[in-house]
């Protein structure tokens, strides 16, 4: 497999100070104060109001104006298959190996949260070892309205030349994949594996008998301060390049449809919206 891209490792010396917060910090902050999410991600800078030991309300924090770089890529490696089942839970009750939830945010470039992003992620059991004949810790979900995912599943274990990672594919509607991969901060093989990217370091933490994990994605996804977050609501079907094909409808795994002359098989059970059309997104549909 290559190794991703050389590039920017993070900088040093002054960050933004205590007055300069993120969109993401603010609305982590707001759900951890119990504040209604909307308030957080209206498609203005964002304001977010708390609550202060005694109860009195704080001052408002400032616009949003991180500025962060898309997502790094990574290379998609050997293990990828298409057609995974759509579930946000990947183990069950007799499933061995240490609980994990990943939780986040996907955003765009403005710092607004993207709702209906296609997540796809696939990862190696508790013994380094991925299933190439079934889907065990493969499945596909996408983002709430308020560009939230969460993720249940277990630490994978470790196999010659790799360091702990979980894969994903993300892609917003009507927008390139991006395919990259999540790690855990303290692994010994962090220093040796030559695919190690530190931008991808998830925060992770010991929680019981199991671990919590969070990560935020940035898709290159244009936004102005004007734009909404990305909905789900379903639209009035159309079938815009001509075909069967039509927005609003709901496919099934092997569903066929054409659209602009071409037929396509489906891949994996979704819900069609403007964006998605068969020729744009390779993970949803085959071309016959």
């Amino acid at each position: 497999m290559d190794a991703p891209t050389d590039g920017d490792r993070g900088t040093t010396g002054d960050g933004p100070g205590p007055r300069h917060l993120s969109r993401k910090t603010v609305l982590r902050a707001a759900v951890a104060a119990g504040v209604a999410l909307p308030v957080a991600m209206m498609g203005v800078p964002a304001l977010a109001r708390t609550i202060g030991a005694k109860g009195e309300p704080l001052e408002l924090t400032p616009a949003c104006d991180d500025g962060d770089d898309p997502t790094p890529p990574q290379t998609e490696g050997p293990y990828f298959k298409p057609n995974s089942p759509r579930r946000t839970s990947l183990v069950d009750a007799g499933t061995p190996g240490t609980r994990l939830t990943v939780t986040g945010y996907v955003f765009g470039l403005a710092c607004l949260p993207l709702g209906n992003v296609l997540m796809d992620f696939w990862q190696a059991d508790v013994n380094g070892v991925y299933d190439n004949t079934g889907y065990r810790f493969r499945g596909h979900q996408f983002t709430n309205p308020d560009g939230t995912f969460t993720l249940s599943t277990i630490v994978p274990g470790l196999y010659p030349g790799r360091t702990r990672h979980i894969h994903v594919k993300l892609q917003a509607p009507g927008r390139p994949v991006l395919t990259t991969q999540l790690y855990f901060p303290g692994e010994p093989r962090n220093n040796t594996d030559s695919i190690f990217d530190p931008r991808l370091l998830m925060e992770v933490r010991d929680v019981g008998g199991g671990r919590e994990a969070k990560f935020d994605f940035v898709l290159n996804v244009p936004q102005s301060s004007t734009t909404r977050p990305t909905s789900t609501t379903s639209t009035t079907p159309s079938s815009p390049g001509g075909g069967t094909w039509a927005a609003g409808t709901n496919y099934a795994l092997g569903a066929k449809v054409t659209h602009n002359g071409v037929g396509y098989v489906c891949l994996q059970g979704h819900l069609a919206q403007p964006g998605w059309e068969p020729p744009n997104v390779p993970a949803l549909w085959r071309a016959e």
